[in-house]
């Protein structure tokens, strides 16, 4: 039983500023620190619950964050950017279930803490016309490979959104938003406790057969981006087989869930910049 955690940092609980999660601002440190206690309590959970092997794919900004010194020496670690899969890297390895630690809700979400999708630049992300975020991509292309989203910490809003796109997921709110810059928060003593809980749960759910299925999605796969302004759209256009739908929208039809992920980050990657 191998469980993929794949982690980020802006639904770590106490993040509630982008200095937070910035590598060059002093809070930073702090943070990072208890985003590996956050995933350690996943891999407690992971290995209470039944897994034989567990893997940490660090998602946030460079995939340096996660202090390898402090890991749950159980666990190995995906680190460092870019790589085929980025946040979920290793989702192709023999993965039986996936769990989201630290997640963060899409773009525009109301009381959404640091809400965006992949780029400040990106105002939407459309997969055959339905809009999500970070959390149903990377499910989406998790899916592809039949690995279910079997749990995930996030705010509230994230968990949320998390719930309505894989019914029956797991979720651990480790804050309440009460802005995009403001969320009433747990002590991480309370958070590590509810997420070792909710993994092993997870887990165990996932042995017995009933977790989540994997999320399925119809190809062919049509992705369509919007983003900031009509500049970004320009450069965007350079992406293959791309179509501009209005000003500052691209979208571009492919086969299927891993073509539409290379697709996104290729359109994102192109447009590059808000300006």
């Amino acid at each position: 039983m191998k469980i993929l955690i794949a982690d980020d940092m802006e639904g770590i609980s106490g993040v509630v500023d982008w200095g937070h999660v910035d590598s060059k601002n002093d809070e930073y440190q702090r943070f990072r620190r208890i985003m590996t206690a956050e995933v350690n309590s996943a891999v407690a959970g992971a290995f209470a619950g039944g897994a034989d092997e567990v893997v940490v794919s660090d998602g946030h900004g460079g995939a340096k964050n996660v202090m390898i010194e402090n890991l749950d020496p159980r666990a190995r670690l995906n680190t460092g950017a870019p790589s085929e899969f980025q946040m979920i890297s290793g989702i192709d390895k023999g993965v039986n279930g996936l769990i989201f630690i630290g997640y963060h809700p899409r773009y525009g979400t109301l009381k959404g803490v640091l809400a965006h999708t992949w780029s400040l630049g990106v105002v939407n992300l459309w997969l055959n016309d339905r809009v999500v975020g970070e959390i149903g991509l990377n499910s989406s292309v998790a899916g592809h490979f039949g690995v279910p989203l079997i749990m995930i910490s996030s705010d509230q809003a994230g968990c949320n959104e998390a719930a309505a796109f894989v019914p029956g997921v797991e979720t651990v709110a480790v804050k309440q938003g009460t802005g995009t810059f403001a969320a009433e928060c747990l002590p991480p003593e309370v958070s590590h406790e509810l997420i070792r809980e909710t993994a092993q749960k997870a887990v165990k759910n996932l042995i017995k057969g009933i977790s989540p299925a994997p999320v399925k999605t119809s190809t062919p796969v049509v992705v369509k981006v919007e983003l900031n302004n009509a500049q970004q759209a320009d450069r965007a256009m350079t992406t293959p087989a791309a179509v501009r739908v209005d000003g500052r929208t691209v979208q571009v039809e492919v086969p299927d869930m891993v073509e539409a992920y290379r697709a996104f980050r290729t359109i994102v990657g192109l447009a590059g910049p808000n300006f």
